[in-house]
């Protein structure tokens, strides 16, 4: 990697507590309880619910979460992801396949059994006030952003054929596309976000709500149903974790594949990345992230009903193995499987507080806008998460209902000498865990802050068949920013690697960073390739 000499942003810094999150008011909602006495927890059903009100393309509560949660000096991963519905076999869809969006794609939403779990753990504030700035946010509508216009504009076809999404998303505004500025009202959204605020997150799944949901899925011809929101649980599970140079990285377990990201970093610590020069550096990152891949592929799954051989994965053994296969020389070309289609959207925040609590947290309804089905009068927009499935037989992420899709959301942390060290994370599906290795490679190996990791120019490795939706794609080429410079990029070409060259800042994923510096200052990066916004007191 290459790190800038200046960055666009600055860096943010303050004492008493620090939130990164994908959009500015969510941000705001964060630092907002933190300033009342409302601890990391707290601000993280503000933030979790407010970017499902104002990233309506990214997560909401139609979708999925994974939060890892480091309290009273335990850490816990808290797993809020649904389960194939019931009516969800493999043979329902072997004659067409899996439906990428439209109704046939949504799964059970796993989202509000997790954030309203944690609350009633480690929350101290009460409920209704943590959801009442979602309830604004819907009730009054939010301004669209540039980025928010560049997807409603991709994603139109997505959203027109269902009425209430075109009406509530793109209806009404000029040749409907939303202008910047343009207020995103969602009305029946705000009624239902009060209905939880009064009723709490078990209305969702097993009260009134759940059979208005359940009614409004039926009728768009969704198969999730009452009996699949009312089996809904969250799972609260021990982080994995790496050592890794004196740190100790910690993630998200299976379905989680943050393990794959744990990988990575065990192949790279087998070569000295500080002394590197930026090509080999580059490379040897990216032939790692090609044969982790490769581990994720055959192992990724929910482990209620597979084994993923963790203790191997991760183990020294392994990691000398395959980074012995690394060549210095020449770029290797490891295809996943036959190559196949699309990509993914999600979202990601970390807040540290005051007291050292602190949360890494990444939600998503999965493409953009999801199945792009509202649910009925509910406001609810549902997710397709049913597009990570896989379909043949033996496969470990087979579809099975029931089971939990193996998912490409992780959220790392990372410790040193006992002490919380950094929170940091990224939405972008297959592109997560390769960004969230060179921004934490950036700050453990070469000393890099928050704002100058998130905004040294980056790479991502696409594999042939790679791609986490199903069917699969992937070209087989590299992604990467200009930022490296010419040489480098004509070097990294000359070793077999095949680039596809995007401007500046154009690369994928929207990174969050909290550092907690050895006198306790909290300093915080935002990445400026989409809304994400830093702040700190």
């Amino acid at each position: 990697m290459y790190l800038p000499t200046r960055t666009y942003r600055t860096l943010i810094m303050g004492r008493k507590g620090a939130v990164g999150t994908n959009h500015p008011l969510a941000t705001q909602a964060g630092l907002d309880v933190l300033r009342e006495g409302g601890n990391a927890v707290d601000a993280t059903i503000a933030v979790a619910l407010a970017l499902s009100v104002v990233e309506p393309m990214m997560s909401g509560l139609g979708g999925d979460g994974f939060y890892q949660v480091h309290h009273n000096g335990t850490t816990q991963c808290w797993n809020a992801t649904g389960s194939a519905p019931r009516a969800a076999t493999a043979e329902r869809f072997k004659a067409k396949g899996i439906a990428v969006r439209g109704p046939l794609s949504v799964s059970t939403p796993g989202f509000l059994a997790g954030i309203g779990a944690l609350h009633a753990a480690h929350g101290t504030l009460p409920w209704a006030r943590l959801c009442a700035p979602a309830i604004a946010h819907a009730r009054d509508g939010f301004p669209a952003t540039p980025h928010y216009g560049r997807l409603a504009r991709q994603d139109r076809g997505v959203l027109t054929p269902d009425p209430r999404s075109h009406a509530v998303f793109l209806s009404g505004l000029p040749h409907g596309e939303p202008a910047v500025g343009t207020l995103i009202v969602q009305s029946d959204l705000a009624r239902t976000l009060e209905e939880i605020a009064a009723d709490g997150a078990e209305t969702f799944y097993r009260g009134r709500l759940a059979r208005r949901l359940a009614a409004g899925m039926k009728d768009a011809g969704v198969l999730v149903d009452e009996h699949d929101l009312a089996a809904c649980q969250h799972e609260i599970v021990a982080p994995i974790a790496i050592g890794y140079r004196g740190f100790r990285v910690t993630q998200t377990p299976p379905n989680s594949t943050g393990f794959t990201h744990l990988q990575m970093l065990k192949i790279v610590e087998r070569f000295d990345l500080a002394a590197l020069d930026p090509v080999q550096r580059i490379h040897v990152l990216v032939e790692a992230k090609k044969r982790a891949f490769q581990d994720r592929e055959r192992f990724g799954t929910d482990p209620r009903f597979g084994d993923v051989p963790l203790d191997r994965l991760l183990s020294d053994a392994h990691a000398d193995e395959v980074a012995a296969s690394i060549d210095l020389s020449r770029a290797s070309d490891i295809a996943l499987a036959e190559p196949e289609r699309p990509h993914g959207d999600t979202t990601y925040f970390c807040i540290v507080d005051g007291a050292g609590s602190a949360v890494s947290g990444i939600q998503s309804i999965n493409s953009g806008f999801g199945s792009g089905v509202t649910a009925g009068d509910t406001g609810i927009l549902l997710n397709n998460r049913m597009a990570y499935w896989h379909l043949t037989e033996g496969h470990a992420n087979r579809l099975v209902p029931g089971k939990r899709v193996r998912h490409t959301m992780n959220a790392p942390m990372v410790f040193k000498d006992g002490r919380l060290w950094a929170v940091e994370g990224t939405p972008g599906a297959d592109n997560q865990v390769q960004i969230n290795l060179q921004v934490l490679t950036a700050m453990m190996d070469l000393g890099a802050d928050p704002q100058t990791a998130v905004e040294a120019p980056r790479w991502t490795s696409i594999q042939h068949g790679q791609g986490a939706n199903w069917p699969h794609d992937g070209d087989g080429r590299l992604t990467i920013e200009p930022g490296f410079g010419p040489d480098i990029l004509s070097d990294l070409e000359r070793l077999g690697h095949r680039l596809n060259r995007v401007g500046p800042l154009e690369g994928p994923c929207s990174v969050q960073a909290i550092r907690v510096l050895d006198n306790g200052v909290l300093a915080a990066g935002s990445d400026p390739r989409r809304d994400g916004w830093a702040g700190a007191f």
